[in-house]
């Protein structure tokens, strides 16, 4: 079992935004410190859920100050830039970091992102798949070309070619969908692309996901081996303490208004109408779905998702608290309370 952070670079209510990016740092550095595997990073533009607008970037800072953990996007958001561009960018992270970057890619939201990048809502609705095909032959071919809906050009040399890094083993960055529909789970299956599962689902969504995407996998043709042993990542959220209902009352005090002001803030590009969860009963939702208590609790939900689901990788978000003692001490018990416990 592999356990990482989930870094959202969250701004809450009367911090300023390189609060929340000077976070988001410490808790990666903390991350490998602690002995954790991984930090992903996530992605949000205009609101302050997350004031990370660019989570390659963040991840090219965090691998040149680590040496061990393997950093991941979770996600960069396809439609708001050229798969070509990302692609570039990612074989280089791949290149240089001696193979420790994760490419997690998702479609996004119908948010006004689309309007600001000049992407607009067909790449959101229609252009995931497009985009994908796009991205996954840059990281794996000499020379592309493009000729559908979305991306017409001449044939061009891929540089640099991610197989071609000195210390790696022939082959590009691991890619990993953000999945959240049926439908992605099978755009992600067909292509034989892990998912990235929200922290939002429970085992039970998680376990029919991950079903799902094995039916459809070994459909497409894919070795059964390799069905079996996909590396899913599942978001959750932790957060640790000698008694659970202080664990629980650290996120009740500080994520709702988090939730309140995060969500609240984003605007859709067409004017379509949104739903948003209650702030309060959401954070319930997810002390009462991932490892929010003792260490001994936080072991035994993680290693009863893992048998309920089959996923072995997860993305733990640790910053609930909005506090940047906190977040350190949580993390750094995450890795010495809680990984002991999972072997």
């Amino acid at each position: 079992m592999r356990v990482g952070a989930f870094v959202l670079a969250a701004q809450f209510p009367g911090q300023g935004q390189g609060e929340a990016l000077h976070r988001a740092v410490r808790t990666a550095e903390v991350a490998e410190e602690a002995g954790l595997d991984s930090a992903w990073l996530a992605e949000h533009h205009f609101v302050p859920y997350g004031v990370c607008p660019s989570a390659v970037t963040l991840a090219a800072l965090l691998l040149g100050r680590t040496r061990r953990l393997r950093v991941g996007t979770a996600v960069s958001v396809l439609p708001n830039t050229h798969p070509v561009a990302l692609g570039e960018q990612a074989a280089l992270l791949h290149i240089t970091s001696g193979g420790r970057f994760s490419l997690g890619v998702g479609r996004g939201g119908p948010w006004v992102d689309l309007e600001v990048f000049g992407s607009g809502v067909g790449a959101y609705e229609s252009g995931f798949p497009e985009d994908l095909d796009l991205l996954r032959r840059w990281l794996t071919e000499p020379r592309v070309d493009a000729d559908g809906q979305r991306h017409s050009f001449r044939e061009v040399a891929v540089v640099p070619r991610p197989e071609q890094a000195l210390d790696g083993d022939g082959t590009g960055p691991e890619v990993i969908v953000a999945c959240t529909s049926p439908s992605s789970v099978r755009t992600a299956a067909v292509r034989g692309l892990p998912m990235l599962l929200g922290m939002h689902c429970g085992d039970e969504e998680k376990a029919e996901q991950v079903a799902l995407w094995r039916a459809t996998a070994l459909a497409a043709g894919h070795d059964p081996e390799f069905v079996r042993s996909a590396g899913h990542v599942s978001a959750g959220v932790c957060q640790l303490s000698d008694r659970t209902v202080d664990a629980r009352e650290t996120l009740l005090k500080a994520m709702p208004g988090w939730f309140r002001l995060g969500l609240g803030a984003h605007v859709t590009v067409d004017g379509r109408a949104r739903a948003m969860r209650d702030p309060v009963a959401y954070t319930e939702l997810l002390c009462d779905l991932h490892p929010v208590g003792t260490p001994e609790l936080a072991a035994e939900r993680l290693a009863a998702t893992s048998e309920r689901t089959g996923i072995t990788r997860f993305a733990l978000l640790t910053e609930g608290s909005g506090d940047l003692a906190a977040t350190e001490e949580n993390v750094r018990r995450l890795g010495s309370e809680v990984l002991p416990l999972l072997g």
